[in-house]
């Protein structure tokens, strides 16, 4: 993109002591010019040669003397009664020093001869205005140093209410379409606006109209700040972007000054695009918040709607605005004139994976075994953020094993990194507190093989990662958008298998608090499935209760559930009913499957961490093949390491994610 020279000078960061220098430096000549061309001035309207004492003293005592003038006691200044050669030139003044000042016998002697005789103070020079000047000075510098911070960059003195909306210039590393991938409905809603921009008349013959707003929603980590960024590498036009947080600070008026200041920008360089990422840091809904809210921010979003599309309409300037809570905007701020488009940025497909990974694989050395597409069916649920940590995590662990390219064991070790947490190797654990881990673990994952409704089981370990000891995790074999009563029930089994498993084994008086977490994973589930989905037959199809949303900022402080008490009790009823039905489901599941568990956790004690692959050959009564290195040997240049391709994996939010065990 061409460079574009900023209009008004707010692209200047930090303090410019060039300008600063060169002010002070003019200030100082003001002042000290006419004190110097009065000394300049002045010495040659007194212009007299010096003569000795002696040839002044001869010269008094013949009378050659008329008048003299002596300043601080002791200078001399005098005029001869006629002309007299004085170091070879004819002189009507001269100057001389007197050996002593104030002296007495000088001035008898000037009286003697009848000199006329003047006293006065000795004339100041320039060192003397120097010093005189010099605290003035300090503090007049100091005072345009003050000036120079306050400014901030702008033109104008204190300029706190002037935009903080950085220009993309040339200077900015360019970000295109090609760059992003996985969004490819919101790439085309932003390429049409480009578009509109590049050829208006496209559009604009069968009556159409530039957008006055587009807004980006969809969860952290899926792109839409670098979607921002795309757009301002292929509109080839004025670019601000700016923050939510950088309108409203400590000083009253300045966030809707700002709004205004933008905008006039925005404006001056019409067409052009403006960007705010987070705005629901000034977009929240007005009238909010407990104490009565916060005006400032109230006045400098009746700003913004304003110039978004109030009297004077803003032809031209279209804002682009991203965040990741939507609920809490204010309507005024959403509707149609406004934000004409909601563009949903989500997380990304299969496909949308598969794209991700090839860009940020694009620019690495990548070995031959590597297969994106199995990887991204592993990585359901990921949004381009996570994507793009696994991809740099496999890189550094490629670095650490002394690989030469990214390998498939580095990408696979890598994933189960991030969605798992790193290993914690170093950690010491006693005997019972190990055996114990393992029949936890052991226990999630049976109920996982024998109840139908659980994803694949993916990988059982004992080793600590994160803050879990222990974890099972299982992952879908495909992208999930709803889940059936089968599942929830099914994964409730599977949560309780681990607290089962500890009571069957090791007694009821033995059971630990490692299942904390899967209590609450299965009561949030198990309240969610009576009160939100309406699975409960004793409840009905109703949703009960607020759906368990945050409390945004006092606005629903005071509004009145609307669930009777007989309602609640028996919502609690249900509640424990559903989880009364899977924990004894689970116990029956490992009470059948007592021998199985016992041949789990052995296998688990002994290996520390066994794939899917190792578990089916121990259910159908196989013996595990030898335990090899969990590091791959580092490959030849064109070979990559022979490690076995892991299944597809990953668990979506809703039911996935690892099992903690005992924590």
């Amino acid at each position: 993109m061409p460079a574009i020279p900023p209009k008004n000078g707010n692209n200047n960061k930090g303090f410019n002591w060039a300008r600063f220098s060169k002010t002070l430096s003019f200030w100082i000549l003001v002042i000290l010019s006419p004190v110097a061309l009065l000394q300049i001035f002045g010495a040659r309207s007194d212009a007299a040669p010096d003569i000795t004492y002696t040839q002044y003293r001869e010269a008094l005592e013949t009378g050659k003397v008329s008048e003299i003038t002596v300043e601080g006691g002791r200078n001399v200044l005098g005029i001869f009664r006629d002309p007299q050669p004085v170091a070879g030139k004819s002189a009507k003044k001269f100057k001389v020093l007197l050996p002593a000042a104030n002296s007495q016998q000088e001035v008898d002697a000037m009286r003697v001869k009848g000199v006329n005789i003047t006293a006065q103070d000795q004339k100041p020079g320039l060192m003397t205005y120097v010093v005189t000047f010099l605290p003035w000075l300090l503090l007049v510098g100091f005072y345009l140093f003050l000036f120079r911070q306050m400014q901030a960059g702008g033109n104008k003195a204190f300029s706190f209410g002037k935009s903080k909306a950085k220009l993309l210039t040339g200077d900015t590393p360019k970000i295109t379409f090609v760059d992003v991938a996985g969004a490819d409905e919101a790439k085309e809603e932003l390429e049409e606006i480009i578009e509109f921009l590049k050829d208006p008349q496209k559009y604009t013959k069968l009556g159409g109209r530039l957008p006055k707003g587009c807004l980006l929603v969809g969860p952290p980590g899926t792109g839409k700040t670098l979607l921002a960024r795309a757009v301002a590498g292929e509109a080839n036009r004025p670019f601000f972007s700016m923050s939510g947080s950088d309108f409203v600070e400590m000083f009253v008026g300045v966030g809707a000054s700002r709004v205004r200041d933008l905008f006039e920008q925005g404006k001056a360089q019409a067409p052009c695009i403006i960007f705010i990422d987070e705005i629901d840091a000034v977009g929240r809904h007005r009238g909010a918040g407990l104490g009565g809210g916060h005006d400032e921010r109230e006045q400098t979003l009746n700003q913004l709607l304003v110039e978004m599309d109030g009297f004077e309409s803003n032809e031209g300037v279209i804002l682009i605005a991203a965040t990741n809570r939507p609920d809490v905007l204010d309507p005024a701020l959403l509707r149609p004139g406004r934000f004409d488009r909601q563009i949903v940025v989500d997380a990304p497909d299969l496909r949308g994976r598969e794209g991700i990974l090839k860009v940020h694989l694009r620019n690495k050395p990548v070995g031959e075994d590597v297969d994106i597409t199995t990887l991204a069916r592993g990585t359901p649920g990921m949004a381009g953020a996570d994507l793009a940590n696994l991809v740099n995590e496999a890189a550094l662990l490629a670095v650490r094993r002394g690989h030469d390219k990214l390998y498939m064991p580095d990408l696979e070790d890598a994933k189960d990194k991030v969605m798992l947490g790193a290993e914690r190797k170093s950690m010491v654990m006693k005997d019972e507190e190990r055996r114990l881990t393992a029949y936890h673990e052991a226990g999630h994952a049976l109920c996982a093989m024998k109840v139908v409704g659980n994803d694949p089981l993916h990988k059982v370990t004992i080793v600590p990662r994160g803050r879990a000891l222990g974890l099972a995790f299982t992952l879908p074999e495909d992208d999930r958008v709803s889940v059936t009563r089968q599942m929830l029930e099914a994964n409730l089994v599977m949560t309780y298998g681990g607290r089962t498993a500890e009571e069957l084994v090791f007694g009821y008086d033995r059971v630990t608090t490692g299942a904390s977490s899967d209590i609450q994973k299965a009561t949030s589930l198990a309240r969610r499935y009576v009160m939100q989905w309406g699975l409960s037959d004793a409840i009905g199809p109703i949703l009960v209760g607020d759906n368990e949303q945050e409390l945004f900022l006092g606005r629903e402080i005071q509004n009145r559930r609307e669930v009777s008490e007989q309602t609640a009790q028996l919502v609690d009823a249900e509640v424990k009913r559903v989880i009364t039905v899977a924990y004894d489901r689970a116990k029956a599941v490992l009470a059948e499957n007592l021998d199985l568990l016992h041949t789990l956790a052995a296998a688990l004690l002994e290996r520390e961490t066994l794939t899917a692959e190792d578990i089916k050959m121990i259910s159908r009564g196989e013996a595990l093949p030898p335990r090899t290195s969990g590091a791959p040997p580092t490959p030849k240049p064109a070979v990559a390491a022979p490690v076995p391709i892991l299944e597809p994996r990953r668990t979506p939010p809703l039911l996935g994610g690892p099992e903690p065990s005992p924590a």
